[in-house]
């Protein structure tokens, strides 16, 4: 009896316990594109329908103060698979392979980073992904399937994704053509009639994935599974089914016209009605993913997360527009939030998140803890009672208290060390958020300083007023980050 006592000690170490769980829960994990803070119903959102996701709301728990890990896709997806801060991440903006092909895919994760699918694989779980992946072309190391996923279907490559009628998918490492005659994902049509119909082909991809990711959930029902779905709605180009076009208001084009590329991306003769028809697109993906759920009798033993990979997409040429004609301020997308994507002020990085879990998670309950996607590598690690990498850093803290409604702590800054958009740093700890723009450009912007809890929208840089406090936070981030050659910050990584 002691030998047996002794080996159950061994299995255990390393475990996290599962919060006294008597049956292991499935994981869906949704992950929406450049959706903004203030575009969901729940979330303040008055003119796009999203009764699904508000549902998840109504059903769980609202987050007010979830960040992203990074401002834009591929660093984002980094920090949410391998639960590590962009201090630690291995991709810290967006980059191609450089492989040479016509979308070769972005610059890989190596083999020895360790996945929470890897960890979920380990603890018995099915593990699928269906939608954007971004973080290395198959047959690399950095191939869903390399990196704890049983299946894959989606766009490996994140510049494929431009259109929502490309030419091929990838299933597992393999290319599956899927248009013949395939629609480019930008184009510019400066005089003449715009018509939707020019910019559509015979398959929509997102309807693709979605149908593989029933599969595999119709696939293992009977066992515990890791449905991972980054689906990428409302990500630009535009080009959403016309029965949700149709439904919303012909005089919100009415003054502007159409939208005919000069942002980049495709045309269209009504850009805010699309725009609000790939966000209810992506609503209407959510409760196909909820309903079978629900067929299988899964619901009251699956946790449901959603959220998005960064804020909405910025301004570019023409004001009236944003980048592919996005109507981010018609929208008011941010919810008030200062910045778009591509930033790390706040609308740039804070995004919503919602989780449902039956009897764990009260229904129509909120917090305002922050917290940031390298959490949730801890956090399904404890759900599942799978065991954690040993030699990895891991900057995140489990959630699960927190949806359970109990208090929970950090003990260090949530980081930002972003490499993209001439650089930038941003430190957060408690209410005090500090940000550093340009670090990469011949003269880096000064510091800025702002309170949250009392300045949201960050319009009182408290800078100068406090600097010791900004002393404090960038003493933070320099302790708490490393060197990567791949993706060099000047004047931090030569000291």
């Amino acid at each position: 009896m002691r030998f047996l006592l002794m080996i159950a000690a061994v299995v255990l170490i390393g475990v996290i316990p599962r919060s006294g769980l008597a049956k292991t829960p499935n994981i869906v994990f949704i992950l929406a594109d450049d959706l903004g803070y203030g575009e969901l119903g729940c979330y303040g959102q008055e003119k796009i329908r999203t009764p699904n996701i508000d549902r998840l709301a109504k059903d769980g728990m609202r987050f007010l103060q979830h960040y992203t890990g990074a401002p834009v896709c591929a660093p984002a997806r980094c920090t949410l698979m391998t639960g590590q801060h962009l201090g630690h991440a291995e991709i810290r903006t967006n980059r191609d392979s450089g492989n040479g092909r016509i979308y070769p895919g972005q610059f890989p994760i190596t083999e020895q980073v360790v996945t929470i699918a890897e960890v979920l694989h380990e603890a018995g779980y099915a593990t699928g992904a269906f939608g954007k992946w971004g973080l290395g072309p198959s047959n690399t190391t950095g191939s869903p399937i390399k990196q704890g996923f049983d299946r894959y279907f989606g766009y490996n490559c994140q510049r494929n994704a431009h259109s929502y009628f490309p030419p091929f998918l990838d299933s597992d490492e393999k290319e599956v053509q899927i248009n013949k005659y395939p629609i480019p994902g930008h184009d510019r049509k400066p005089d003449g009639e715009v018509v939707a119909d020019d910019y559509r082909a015979k398959t929509y991809a997102p309807d693709l994935i979605l149908q593989e990711a029933v599969k595999f959930l119709e696939k293992n029902k009977d066992n515990p599974f890791f449905l991972y779905c980054p689906f990428v709605e409302p990500h630009v180009a535009m080009q959403p089914p016309q029965e949700w076009i149709d439904k919303y208001p012909t005089e919100w084009d009415d003054q502007h016209g159409p939208y005919r590329g000069e942002n980049g991306y495709l045309p269209h003769p009504r850009p805010r009605a699309a725009y609000a028809a790939m966000i209810s697109d992506l609503d209407e993906h959510v409760g196909t993913i909820l309903d079978q759920l629900d067929k299988h009798g899964l619901t009251d033993n699956t946790v449901v997360i959603f959220t998005s990979d960064n804020g909405p997409t910025h301004g570019s040429r023409n004001p009236e527009f944003h980048v592919g004609g996005a109507a981010c301020k018609f929208f008011n997308s941010t919810g008030g939030l200062n910045g778009y994507k591509g930033s790390c002020y706040e609308g740039g990085i804070r995004i919503p998140c919602l989780v449902r879990w039956p009897g764990q998670v009260a229904e129509g309950s909120e917090n305002d803890f922050p917290s940031y996607f390298p959490d949730w590598f801890p956090t399904l690690a404890e759900i599942a009672g799978a065991k954690l990498p040993e030699q990895q850093i891991l900057d995140g803290v489990s959630l699960v208290g927190l949806v359970q409604g109990k208090e929970t702590q950090r003990s260090k800054p949530l980081i930002w060390n972003f490499n993209g958009y001439g650089g930038i740093v941003a430190v957060r700890d408690g209410d005090w958020k500090a940000i550093r723009r340009n670090i990469n450009q011949k003269q880096a912007a000064d510091w800025e300083l702002y309170n949250i809890a009392d300045d949201p929208s960050e319009t009182k840089d408290l800078a100068k007023s406090h600097p010791k406090i900004v002393k404090r936070l960038e003493l933070a981030f320099i302790n708490d980050r490393t060197f990567e050659p791949d993706f060099p910050m000047k004047i931090y990584d030569e000291r």
